[in-house]
């Protein structure tokens, strides 16, 4: 009997602590549905195409929104690279480098579905081994900027719920 009071309690105070994921504040103010453009650089297409890719990934699994063409969508997101970089990490005995961190920078404007413009820069990290004296393959670079890009777009996500909260 007491058990089952104190789990009752314990199940009501849980449920009315008020806790809600980031995903529905920045649900609130971006909507159902974000058209989401990435600048396709230039000098370096090919990581453009990976972060299109790990911003329609994010719009499903972290904004819990649709990816839209922008005549229909509710908000909209553009996205510029403006850096990638590798950095050595962690070297072997003999002075080889062994593991890089990939560091991306974003820079984000989205109007929201009120129709005002915002902007936040948000970076993200990303470290992988490789083997000793051996150069990063294709798979391994776009890999890592695949998962640094996505972190990157998990801050977003962040300062987005935050802005409004406050």
């Amino acid at each position: 009997m007491i058990r089952a009071i104190l789990l009752t309690l314990l199940l009501f105070f849980i449920s009315s602590c008020g806790y809600k994921p980031t995903s529905i504040y920045t649900k609130d103010v971006l909507g159902e549905s974000i058209y989401a453009e990435v600048k396709i650089s230039l000098e370096d297409p090919e990581n453009s195409v990976i972060i299109k890719d790990a911003v329609n990934e994010a719009i499903i699994s972290q904004f819990h929104s649709i990816a839209s063409n922008k005549k229909n969508a509710t908000s909209k997101l553009y996205l510029v690279l403006k850096s990638v970089s590798f950095v050595p990490i962690e070297y072997d005995k003999n002075g080889y480098v062994t593991a890089y961190k990939t560091h991306v920078l974003l820079q984000s404007r989205y109007i929201d579905k009120e129709n005002k413009n915002h902007t936040i820069t948000t970076s993200g990290n990303y470290d992988f081994p490789i083997e000793s004296n051996s150069l990063i393959s294709d798979t391994k670079r776009f890999e890592a900027i695949k998962f640094a890009s996505a972190k990157a777009l998990d801050e977003l996500r962040s300062k987005i719920a935050i802005r409004r909260i406050k």
